[in-house]
């Protein structure tokens, strides 16, 4: 990851332009692309401005997973908004909790234990219901159901957006995805039940360093996603309160 000196002595958040900005040493932070970082929510401006002031004498923004996403939603996502909704669509269209075990196992009671309440989820909170397969034979998804989990990514704005793409692209699913953006499960739920094939594999045959670190940096970044989504709630709930 890139690194460069430290250059400010003091890192914090203010009001702005269209809601609320980072300032170093008093001077407004830019992405990138040079575009003013502006938050949408005081709680995730303040968090990114924590960020910063924890940095050493390197500042080393691979360790500044929100900032990096915020700057990823102004920078990347929002002007490529429609390939954006249309590659998490497609995620849908091949779900990874619609994959099932072909086996009487203990791996299709936690699938049944943790995936169906997803997929009913899905289908009543998102009126998105999913047709789970056996096996690794791709499924195709009722055309109406793809409609409705279009609608449901369409709702996030360019920030929200951001997030929801990184949960799903570390969990493999858009359900987990959208389960973590709308609160219905955190972080450590949503990492848990992503990897509920590999975890039942590991469990038979063991485990190596790879999978060990793979497994460890998709925590990393489920984790982030799931701050970066609730600093974003919290900046709506305040709004509405």
């Amino acid at each position: 990851m890139q690194k460069i000196k430290r250059f400010y002595e003091s890192a914090g958040s203010a009001p702005a332009e269209g809601g609320y900005g980072v300032t170093l040493d008093g001077r407004p932070v830019r992405t990138p692309a040079k575009a003013p970082l502006v938050l949408p929510s005081a709680a995730l401006a303040a968090a990114i401005a924590e960020e910063w002031q924890g940095q050493d004498k390197d500042i080393d923004t691979g360790s500044m997973a929100l900032n990096n996403l915020a700057c990823t939603a102004i920078d990347i996502v929002g002007p490529q908004r429609p390939r954006i909704v249309d590659d998490l669509v497609d995620y849908g269209g091949h779900d990874l909790i619609c994959y099932w075990s072909d086996a009487v196992d203990d791996l299709l009671r936690r699938q049944q234990d943790h995936w169906q309440p997803l997929l009913d989820w899905a289908a009543e909170a998102l009126n998105a219901p999913l047709v789970k397969t056996c096996g690794i034979v791709s499924q195709d998804q009722p055309p109406e159901s793809l409609a409705a989990l279009r609608a449901a990514v369409e709702q996030h704005d360019a920030m929200a957006l951001t997030g929801l793409a990184a949960a799903v692209q570390a969990s493999g699913s858009l359900v987990i995805g959208l389960a973590l953006s709308h609160g219905r499960m955190e972080a450590e739920e949503a990492w848990t039940v992503s990897l509920l094939d590999e975890a039942y594999q590991q469990e038979r045959w063991g485990e190596d360093a790879e999978a060990r670190k793979r497994q460890a940096a998709l925590h990393q970044e489920l984790d982030a996603a799931g701050r970066f989504l609730s600093l974003l709630r919290e900046g709506v709930s305040a709004e509405s309160a």
